[in-house]
């Protein structure tokens, strides 16, 4: 599975930025897809992901401002920033989960796509 994320860039404070993930599997084949964002001089955290069933999760710094949204036609999960704040200025991460067997899990992940934000 090959994951490649695209739309990082320059973004003003308050506006938008849409960061698109194009996996090379089936989306339904996966558990969840979603995003990791990694701040300046910070561990990486969790940002969003959408299920099998499409019910998509936010972490709380993005609740309310972020949209995250499968395009099966298309193969890829995108997510649109809006109400871009200072802080989510970093490299943002896709990764999507399988079942490999019964037991196990694999995780696979994209390279990252940076976004920065201008006051």
């Amino acid at each position: 599975v090959q994951l490649v994320e695209s739309g990082g860039g320059l973004v003003q404070a308050g506006g938008s930025l849409r960061l698109s993930c194009a996996a090379s599997g089936r989306l339904v084949d996966f558990i969840d897809m979603g995003w990791y964002h990694r701040a300046p001089g910070k561990k990486r955290e969790w940002v969003a992901r959408i299920a099998r069933d499409d019910t998509s999760y936010y972490a709380d710094s993005v609740k309310g401002r972020f949209i995250l949204a499968r395009d099966n036609a298309n193969g890829t999960v995108n997510l649109l920033m809006n109400h871009v704040k200072p802080e989510d200025i970093g490299v943002y991460y896709c990764y999507a989960r399988e079942a490999a067997s019964e037991h196990r899990i694999n995780t696979f992940w994209g390279q990252g796509t940076q976004v920065t934000v201008s006051s």
